[in-house]
């Protein structure tokens, strides 16, 4: 499987909303995403809602892009070519990978830059 067959003619959507990655010790009801590890726990919320988080750290601004797709497993590369054309045009990624799909989070100032590198794969990106 080579993962350009999947960012050819693959839909990405842009959420509405912009998100915080939040350093708390506990879980929030309301974020988007909790993940867990030995050492900490992050959420991702609305930044609209980031004052209702018990956060020892806050990072703000990111915008969620969404491959609307269904990725294999046994996909390899996918992320890294991905990550790898963002990073050609100075885009910082924040990444969460679901059962069956994967969220790219980006900078909402290099959201423009991101878009159209997708763009460029042959994405196609959605509001």
């Amino acid at each position: 499987m080579d993962p350009t067959d999947y960012l050819q003619n693959g839909t990405v959507s842009v959420s509405d909303d912009t998100y915080a990655v939040c350093r708390t010790d506990h879980d929030h009801p309301g974020a988007f995403a909790t993940i867990r590890d030995e050492t900490e726990t992050t959420v991702v919320v609305e930044q609209d809602n980031v004052d209702t988080v018990d956060a020892s750290e806050i990072e703000s601004g990111w915008k969620r892009l969404t491959f609307e797709m269904d990725l294999p497993f046994e996909l390899v590369g996918f992320l890294a070519a991905v990550a790898s054309a963002l990073a050609e045009v100075d885009v910082s990624v924040f990444v969460i990978s679901t059962y069956s799909t994967d969220h790219v989070f980006v900078k909402e100032d290099e959201l423009d830059a991101a878009v159209l590198r997708l763009e460029d794969l042959g994405c196609t990106v959605t509001d």
